[in-house]
């Protein structure tokens, strides 16, 4: 099958096919790049990239099993767990975030699903991060609807909740929550008003058909992920995923293209994994429409390009972070 003709000013579609998505990663490289390009600088200033920045706010001691994250009780990673930081720490850390240039603060509990009474520290977190002038968002696991409408309340912009990867293969990543689960939180967190924030990680083992098929679980939500981080597989010694075999760089770059064509209007975040990654492939990255990535030494536990590091990526590119807002 031909890929798709790629309209630049439709509105974002929902009723992508697998075929369709198929022929995308299928096309010439360099028509695969024009293509992606073309579609974000019809929809965003291709220039501008989103900085955030990702603080755990309660890590390890996770009672799920999956495959790739050292937070995990099921894993030997030497992690040691701790409590959910003070609500102090954590807005003197946002502060810092912000004079760094970030626009977004994102902060992660190592939970399969917030107690009510956790909701009260992270309500209060929530709120000091919006007056600051930052947006802010979430990660904490499952969520019900009164949770959600809880947060929203609080004032929160974003919540994350990532599919991790196709439908089929979810089952070799992880046993202790089902994909529908994750699918039910994202439907709580969408009727409560709140932005989704979700996307996957490529490089754990799965085929080229897996990928397809992550990108159409996204697409095909009824409404898009506001934002849309894709991240590498971080290789931690002690999980189920730590030995798989690393993507190929190109392949990574065709994800990014064939998730800002099938989401145009998304901020797609080129996410986790960048330490390992050439500047030449996230310069590709970022050509092929990622518009977003997190700043800061530290990803949750995982290592993250420093601050002056990309700074310098930032002013060979000729990029500048995105306002607040956009």
């Amino acid at each position: 099958m031909n890929a798709p003709e790629t309209s630049l000013h439709t509105a974002p579609r929902s009723d992508w096919t697998r075929e369709e998505i198929s022929a995308l990663f299928a096309l010439p490289f360099p028509e695969l790049m024009f293509r992606a390009a073309s579609v974000h600088r019809a929809h965003f200033d291709p220039t501008q990239v989103q900085i955030s920045t990702l603080l755990s706010i309660k890590t390890g001691g996770c009672p799920e099993d999956c495959g790739y994250c050292s937070q995990s009780s099921k894993h030997d990673t030497g992690l040691k767990a701790s409590k959910l930081m003070a609500i102090d720490a954590v807005l003197a850390d946002a502060a810092k975030a912000k004079a760094a240039g970030a626009s977004r603060f994102c902060m992660g509990a190592a939970w399969r699903e917030p107690k009510d009474k956790d909701l009260d520290a992270v309500c209060a977190m929530v709120e000091g991060v919006k007056a600051m002038g930052m947006e802010t968002c979430v990660t904490l696991g499952m969520l019900t609807m009164p949770q959600a409408q809880r947060l929203k309340g609080a004032g929160l912009d974003y919540y994350n909740h990532n599919l991790d990867t196709s439908p089929e293969y979810y089952r070799h990543v992880i046993s202790t929550r089902t994909y529908q689960e994750r699918l039910d939180t994202l439907e709580h967190v969408r009727g409560a008003g709140i932005n989704v924030c979700c996307g996957g990680i490529v490089g754990m083992g799965e085929s080229a058909e897996d990928r397809v098929g992550l990108v159409h679980a996204l697409a095909t939500l009824p409404t898009h992920p506001e934002s849309v981080p894709i991240n590498a597989l971080v290789q931690i010694e002690g999980t189920p995923q730590g030995m798989a075999q690393p993507l190929d760089p190109i392949d990574f770059v065709r994800m990014i293209a064939v998730a800002r064509i099938a989401m145009p209007r998304s901020m797609v975040r080129l996410s986790a994994g960048r330490e390992t990654m050439s500047e030449e492939t996230q310069a590709l990255c970022f050509l092929a429409g990622a518009n977003s990535i997190f700043y800061g030494e530290k990803l949750l536990t995982t290592p993250n390009p420093v601050a002056a590091e990309d700074q310098a990526l930032f002013a060979r590119l000729g990029l500048t972070p995105m306002p607040a807002g956009h």
